[in-house]
């Protein structure tokens, strides 16, 4: 397995795993990633200072991705974990906690004291990681994600 840094080649593939995945879970509903204007093109889109989208390659293929943003008109010192996904494929091999933690060493290193995340229930396996990575519910969202269908926040201290 080998994570890198997202590049325009992998744009196709990860919008399709992303969207792929949704559809498996009947989560691609309006206010879900879904429909995110800038799905298709991920590399630009995380090219802001303390953001970052990393892809998975098992066997040279991508696999999955996440990343690393921050929360429009949310707090400065937390981030969010966003557009975690993986391929039926790579389920069940360590890819999902093996992204994540290099997200939150990113996270770590750029300063956040915090990361957040938000999810759906459909998305269990997902949630199950999280829990077990050290992540915990919240009442409420954070700032302006515009994933008003995504009912399940959580958070992590760093």
């Amino acid at each position: 397995m080998v994570i890198r840094t997202i590049d325009s080649s992998d744009n196709a593939q990860i919008e399709n795993i992303i969207k792929t995945v949704l559809i498996e879970h009947n989560a691609n509903l309006p206010g879900t990633a879904f429909f995110d204007e800038q799905l298709g093109r991920l590399n630009t889109a995380y090219q802001e200072e303390g953001s970052v989208y990393y892809v998975a390659e098992l066997d040279g293929k991508v696999v999955g991705g996440a990343g690393i943003g921050s929360i429009l008109n949310g707090p400065n010192d937390i981030c969010e974990l966003q557009k975690i996904y993986l391929s039926e494929s790579a389920r069940g091999k360590g890819i999902g906690a093996a992204l994540l933690n290099q997200c939150l060493t990113f996270a770590k290193q750029f300063g956040y004291k915090a990361c957040y995340l938000e999810t759906m229930p459909q998305l269990v396996k997902g949630l199950k990681l999280y829990e077990k990575m050290g992540f915990s519910m919240m009442d409420e969202p954070l700032g302006d994600t515009s994933h008003h269908a995504c009912n399940i926040w959580m958070i992590k201290q760093l």
